[in-house]
């Protein structure tokens, strides 16, 4: 019994201290900012590559969109195929920088990708589990027993390079890796994948990370509300903060917004929690000037340290500075 009723303090404890918290999507810029400027792009077949690494890149570039409309023009690969045997290329992946500038001259392409693919390997190693069966019918005994077990690795390389055809330089070169692991016990009725299946996989990871680097992207995290007063509330203060976060985690944002404006004017702009909460709202509806005016004020008001609040201001500069970086590469 007394075990039980320190567990439930603690779940109660635990649970309880739990904030309410709104999720956020901010637009992060790419990773490769120069690829901004040559969003015409032709990409070459790959050395080696026997896992169609080439095709795939091609696909998710062609394919990818930023908000409903098309970040790259991808050259077809059957004129970039004809320009190649007309001009009596060698297309034996990376391209040298000299071709590879002729080549995206040719087809009109501000960009062109290359690479190299590496054989694909497998590195296995073999292990023991414990397991435990019934000794009888009725189970009144167990017995313990060991299976053998195999763990197998699996990894893939490529090399991939871009080459900016007007200032005829190197935008990006470097070494992707991925790797997979699989595990199968003498009991268990799963296959392990073949290295050609694995491979594959694993091809689509390096694509869509290859993909990653060139393009901007959402990003998903959580921030939390501050859902305790700062100062001494009336009730009637302390039900429109308590309202406002329903309101806040039903996604009513409008009927949120006008009862922390409330509370402001009731507290006389002295208290931090609701424009802190505004602040929340405003940078989860993509107005971060605006969430960064209501951060700075609860840091205006903060005596002592307030974590979220630090964090906040931190988070929202970084966000504007992207956000600015990002409207920058999506107008070229």
């Amino acid at each position: 019994m007394h075990y039980f009723v320190v567990f439930s303090f603690l779940s109660i404890f635990f649970l309880g201290g739990c904030a309410q918290k709104v999720t956020i999507r901010a637009l992060e810029p790419a990773e490769i900012d120069r690829v901004a400027y040559t969003k015409r792009i032709a990409i070459t077949n790959f050395k080696n590559d026997k896992v169609g690494l080439s095709r795939k890149i091609e696909a998710k570039l062609a394919k990818f969109q930023i908000d409903g409309k098309k970040y790259f023009r991808v050259i077809s690969r059957n004129d970039l195929e004809k320009v190649i045997e007309e001009q009596k290329f060698q297309n034996s992946g990376l391209v040298d920088d000299k071709t590879a500038v002729k080549l995206g001259e040719i087809v009109g392409a501000q960009a062109l990708i290359s690479g190299r693919v590496s054989s694909p390997t497998k590195q296995d190693s073999y292990f023991y589990e414990t397991r435990v069966r019934c000794a009888d019918l009725k189970c009144k005994e167990i017995v313990t027993y060991k299976v053998r077990c195999m763990k197998r690795m699996f990894s893939l390389s490529a090399d991939l390079k871009i080459v900016d055809v007007a200032n005829t330089d190197i935008i990006y070169a470097d070494t992707l890796t991925k790797g997979s692991l699989y595990k199968h016990c003498s009991d268990d009725s799963r296959a392990l994948p073949s290295t050609e299946m694995a491979a594959q996989d694993l091809a689509n990871k390096i694509a869509n990370s290859f993909t990653y680097k060139l393009t901007p992207h959402y990003r998903r995290f959580e921030v939390e509300l501050l859902d305790e007063p700062d100062l001494d509330y009336t009730d009637k203060q302390e039900k429109l903060l308590k309202v406002s976060l329903e309101y806040i985690e039903q996604g009513r944002y409008d009927k949120a917004e006008d009862l922390l404006g409330r509370l402001i004017d009731s507290t006389d702009s002295k208290s931090y929690v609701p424009f802190y909460n505004l602040g929340v709202i405003k940078e989860a509806e993509g107005k971060y000037e605006e969430a960064q005016e209501y951060y700075n004020e609860a840091d205006h008001l903060m005596v002592e340290p307030v974590e979220e609040i630090n964090r906040a201001v931190l988070r929202i500069r970084k966000l504007i500075e992207k956000k600015q970086r990002t409207m920058e590469q999506l107008k070229r």
